[in-house]
């Protein structure tokens, strides 16, 4: 099998612009330079024609293009507008009444850019080979989920709802034009806009055509920023499925690594979570960590455990903003279901006005927040009550991110110690196998 190719999609808006750095072709002429395409009654409006989708093929695989205004971290709270450069093709198509940029691309030259974006390229090669394997099982995964959705008109997103309850989540399904998106919600990609550092090139050839597999099913191996010290189950974070190889783990070392302690009962819960028992994840050494974070993730300190006080005034309003309901004043949050690393997968949030109990964890952390949460792992301080209405809450956390799969920092760790790659990968991705994919 040959390396497939990958599509991208970079940006949707009303105008993009961007450079073509050398020659490429479109409608049989070759052009150069700065570009400018627009949406316009239900095509792409280029040099005063109309298109339904237009194409820019490099002449030479050393060309490349710039896009304008790209934005990252979209609905994070490191959300921000750059100029970012790509090789490959770029299609740009209509949808939606906007134009999207999509980039079409060999898929390990896609990978060594996920990596040298998703974190600093600066990491141990096993690790980063590490890496390599689970961002390319993802994705073909994604590949193979959205061939099977193909035709499916389902909607973007699942939910169910009552009168006492809205349980949603989210995944990655809404991509229905190109394969995966560049932003967080997939894989952090940025083109060569992050200069591919050698090693990561190192890791990406060495590990070439790898992928996780169990059975003969595609891993979809999902990875986060911090664990907090016990990974989740698939389950509890998306769809009700189970996965064998996205089990809980205990992320330590064999000395450490005795079974964990049941953490969906909240007693067990609220003791890990506010003891912060030793773990791979568990570091504040600056050198690993600015191996794995970029700049911007760096503003964010004190993850492995954290804590978040709001006042009355500050949680009602947050809650009234985010879900667009009123629940008045906020008398308690109680959790109703935990997965198996603590994470809450129902909140019950009580009101003067409302009550109602919401999931899963990532409807949790953005309700609870102006951006995202740290994670969904938390206990629940509040003040003594004053007329029946407590005057402030503190939030008691674990973790970085939704937990399942692999924890980048826990296995950046691993690799400082001397894990090999393979131990990595299965420490993580139990009863899975490293196959040669292409």
């Amino acid at each position: 099998m040959k390396e497939p190719e990958i599509s991208v999609g970079i940006v949707n808006a009303q105008e993009i612009h961007f450079t073509l750095n050398g020659f490429f072709f479109a409608k049989g002429e070759t052009v150069t330079g700065e570009q400018v395409v627009s949406f316009q009654e239900g095509g792409i409006l280029w040099k005063g024609m109309l298109y339904r989708e237009l194409t820019f093929t490099p002449l030479d695989e050393k060309n490349f293009f710039s896009l304008y205004d790209v934005t990252i971290g979209i609905n994070f709270h490191w959300e921000r507008q750059e100029t970012q450069s790509f090789v490959g093709i770029l299609k740009l198509v209509v949808d939606e009444g906007k134009v999207t940029a999509i980039n079409i691309l060999p898929v390990e030259d896609y990978l060594t850019s996920v990596i040298s974006s998703e974190m600093n390229a600066t990491s141990s090669l096993e690790f980063l080979k590490a890496h390599a394997v689970v961002s390319r099982s993802w994705l073909f995964a994604q590949i193979e989920k959205r061939k099977a959705m193909s035709g499916q008109t389902d909607g973007f997103f699942s939910f169910s709802k009552t009168e006492h309850e809205y349980i949603r989540w989210y995944d990655r399904e809404d991509h229905t034009i190109f394969d995966v998106c560049a932003d967080d919600h997939c894989q952090r990609y940025q083109g060569i806009t992050k200069a591919s550092n050698q090693t990561v090139v190192k890791a990406v050839q060495a590990t070439r055509g790898q992928i996780l597999m169990h059975g003969n099913t595609v891993c979809d191996a999902r990875f986060s920023k911090c664990c907090g010290g016990a990974t989740e189950e698939f389950g509890y974070c998306w769809e009700d499925k189970q996965f064998p190889y996205l089990s809980a783990i205990r992320d330590a070392d064999k000395e450490e690594n005795r079974p964990l302690p049941d953490l969906t009962k909240e007693e067990e819960a609220e003791r890990w979570i506010r003891q912060a028992p030793a773990s791979f994840c568990d570091t504040h050494d600056k050198k690993i960590l600015s191996q794995i974070l970029n700049n911007y993730d760096q503003e964010t300190t004190n993850f492995y455990r954290w804590k978040v006080r709001y006042t009355q005034e500050e949680l009602a309003e947050l809650i009234r903003r985010n879900t667009r309901t009123d629940y008045g004043q906020i008398i308690d949050l109680i959790p109703v279901q935990r997965g198996k690393s603590g994470r809450i997968c129902k909140l019950k949030i009580v009101g003067t006005k409302k009550t109602l109990t919401i999931g899963k964890e990532l409807e949790i952390r953005r309700t609870l927040s102006d951006s995202h949460l740290f994670s969904s792992a938390f206990v629940v301080d509040r003040s003594e009550l004053k007329d029946g209405i407590p005057e402030w809450f503190i939030l008691t956390g674990a973790g970085w991110g939704h937990g399942v799969g692999l924890c980048q920092i826990g296995a950046a760790v691993m690799g400082e110690k001397g894990y090999t790659y393979d131990e990595i990968l299965l420490h993580y991705y139990k009863d899975a196998d490293i196959r040669r994919y292409y």
